[in-house]
């Protein structure tokens, strides 16, 4: 598969660029002053969000795909050892998902999940079995990944009182089980499409028929004018305000145009979704406080500080693979501009920004199928 490198087209060298992913590695996984990958023994390690001072799936699972396409098994390795150890849920409802949010020393702050790490552990693995091959369990990466895809279709089947991650009927994935909403930024067409060809063969229907309602999605739930998408969103896009915020574009939000740029790199651009960008990336260009501060889906200022400036900054730069043009190099330009922030809020924007400068890079690579 080849893979589009727009730091290439800015005139950047692949020594220049592999110093700035080095950089971005270095800050998440060795800094020891701002690092937030923490070996807690010789098997198990562990992102911390550092806002939070937890480990959660959202983290455990970005860290898992960052360690696969870096080749790094050690680092893949500790940290599903830790996710399968300590998260992985054993007994009731939610058994065969993961706790979403636990301590450092593996205790549970919570006994349900988030559908987002679900996902991307599936995918991991699924890379891992590409790369590595498959070990002794719980390093069969492969049958892992079916396992985990199997509770997401079937838990209603697998537990009493127990439901799927995904709506039967609309195919759309849901903001935790218990509800009927989504978050758009969960939506990964491309991990679905790939989630067809390798999961139980019974399910491949309903995968490729997830991808195409994710990308329909999408673009139901961003603002026709501004391209900004929500946070939380009803089943036909209307927006939903969650946790007392008033604010509709916020840190979720902002993975949707990485999630675009992605699916583009993997599977060619879609003209619906390539326009939710170019709306987006127009909307911030002339409106450049929107990196600073809150806003609804018109683009009004909520006057809330943007809380992942970085990540914002980042994610709307990766969206430029879908699109073409001077409009996709000016906002690479930014991003090779950035660099990985500090202090206490640096996980999520570093995360974002890590992912966002391999896309950037050609450098995101879809292993079941190179």
């Amino acid at each position: 598969m080849k893979y589009r490198n727009l730091f290439a087209e800015l005139g950047r060298t692949e020594k220049e660029i592999d110093a700035k992913i080095d950089a971005a590695i270095h800050a998440i996984f060795e800094d020891p002053a701002e690092k937030f990958y923490f070996e807690a023994d010789p098997k198990h390690a562990y992102l911390m969000d550092t806002g939070n001072l937890d480990a959660r799936t959202e983290g455990m699972s970005y860290g898992m795909m960052m360690a696969v396409q870096l080749g790094r098994k050690d680092w893949f390795d500790r940290l599903w050892r830790f996710a399968y150890d300590f998260m992985l849920l054993k007994t009731g409802r939610h058994a065969g998902y993961f706790a979403w949010s636990v301590k450092p020393n593996g205790a549970h702050n919570a006994e349900g999940p988030a559908p987002d790490g679900e996902e991307y552990f599936a995918m991991a693995l699924l890379f891992a079995a590409a790369r590595w091959g498959e070990g002794a369990p719980p390093f069969n990466y492969a049958a892992q990944a079916r396992t985990i895809l199997r509770h997401c279709v079937h838990q209603a089947e697998l537990n009493e009182n127990g439901r799927a991650m995904w709506d039967a009927e609309n195919h759309l994935i849901r903001f935790v089980p218990e509800v009927d909403f989504s978050d758009p930024s969960y939506h990964l067409p491309h991990f679905y499409a790939l989630f067809a060809r390798h999961c139980d063969p019974e399910d491949a229907a309903f995968w490729r028929a997830a991808a195409q309602a994710s990308r329909d999605y999408i673009a139901l739930a961003a603002d026709d004018a501004t391209g900004l998408s929500p946070e939380y969103a009803e089943y036909d896009g209307r927006t939903k305000l969650l946790f007392g915020k008033k604010m509709a574009f916020f840190s979720d939000a902002y993975r949707v145009a990485m999630n675009i740029g992605l699916d583009a790199a993997w599977n060619g651009p879609t003209e619906v979704l390539s326009r939710v960008v170019e709306r987006l990336q127009k909307t911030v260009d002339g409106h450049p406080e929107l990196l600073r501060t809150a806003c609804q889906l018109d683009g009004s200022l909520e006057g809330t500080p943007v809380m992942h400036p970085l990540g914002l900054l980042a994610t709307t730069a990766a969206g430029s693979l879908a699109l073409k043009g001077e409009a996709s190099r000016s906002w690479a330009q930014r991003l090779w501009d950035a660099e990985p922030r500090k202090g206490v809020r640096r996980y999520y924007d570093n995360c974002l920004y890590f992912f966002s400068l391999l896309m950037m890079a050609g450098r995101y690579r879809n292993w079941l199928e190179d």
